[in-house]
């Protein structure tokens, strides 16, 4: 296959070798695969054919060139190999203008044709242009951070469970949960402040693995009733899964709602 490569290079410089290469490679195993040696045919003669075939579909795919250009660069290609095998050397370009009996600029547009090449538009700006993807790693912490937040909103003191959820999963406003829990504004928003605290401090403690039972607390609640919170967060979440991956990647919905806190 890969003297046929070669062929096809050799006369259209504008193609890519290794496309042309995956494209034999495929139709090689689509010969293997549909071959049928009761036919009688050679299975060397049967893969040419479809490799040829398949080349030729590639290059009727591919090629930016009209019709007439690219008869124009092949008898070019033609008039070239005629004049060095005569001469003996590579002809100048009016050597070839006065053989095919055309004007100068006529070859020069032929042979710039015949090296033009054609770059897909992802080739050029697949460097430049942020992928906008999530990689297999960052799709897992993405998970891991969501889960191991909502694990820390379950464990909190049931009213400030309900306002964080309400608020930051619900989209409710303050001023609704206030009126739904006959209590006042301000009431509800220092609820939802020290819910913010408590998981920050669930989250150094199990998840980032930056702070332990001496560290100075975020939440300002009662050291017991912070220390309950925390260990029914740690059975919950076996003590956190990722520990340095996540302290340098934590974001996502975790960061979000602690930015709001």
């Amino acid at each position: 296959m890969g003297y046929l490569v070669s062929e096809i290079c050799m006369r259209a410089s504008h193609l890519s070798r290794p496309d042309l290469a995956q494209v034999g490679a495929v139709a090689l195993i689509q010969c293997a695969e549909s071959f049928d040696a009761s036919l009688g045919v050679p299975f060397g003669a049967y893969a040419r054919r479809r490799i040829k075939g398949a080349f030729a579909d590639e290059l009727r795919r591919e090629d930016w060139a009209t019709r007439g250009a690219r008869s124009r660069m092949s008898e070019l290609a033609l008039m070239q190999e005629t004049l060095s095998g005569a001469l003996g050397r590579v002809p100048s370009t009016d050597e070839l203008a006065g053989a095919l009996g055309v004007e100068r600029a006529a070859v020069e547009a032929s042979q710039l044709d015949a090296a033009r090449s054609v770059t897909p538009l992802t080739d050029v700006i697949t460097d430049l242009v942020a992928a906008t993807s999530q990689t297999p790693e960052e799709l897992v912490l993405q998970n891991e951070h969501e889960a191991f937040l909502g694990e820390a909103v379950a464990a909190l003191p049931q009213r400030m469970q309900y306002i964080v959820e309400q608020i930051y999963y619900r989209d409710r406003t303050v001023k609704e949960l206030a009126e739904e829990l006959g209590s006042s504004h301000s009431a509800v928003s220092q609820q939802r402040a020290e819910a913010m605290r408590l998981l920050r401090d669930g989250i150094e403690r199990h998840y980032l693995a930056t702070a332990d039972a001496r560290s100075q607390p975020h939440a300002r609640i009662a050291a017991s009733r912070r220390e309950d919170y925390l260990a029914d967060l740690g059975s919950r979440t076996l003590g956190g899964a990722t520990r340095l991956l996540g302290q340098a990647a934590f974001g996502g919905t975790a960061k979000s709602v602690l930015a709001l806190g």
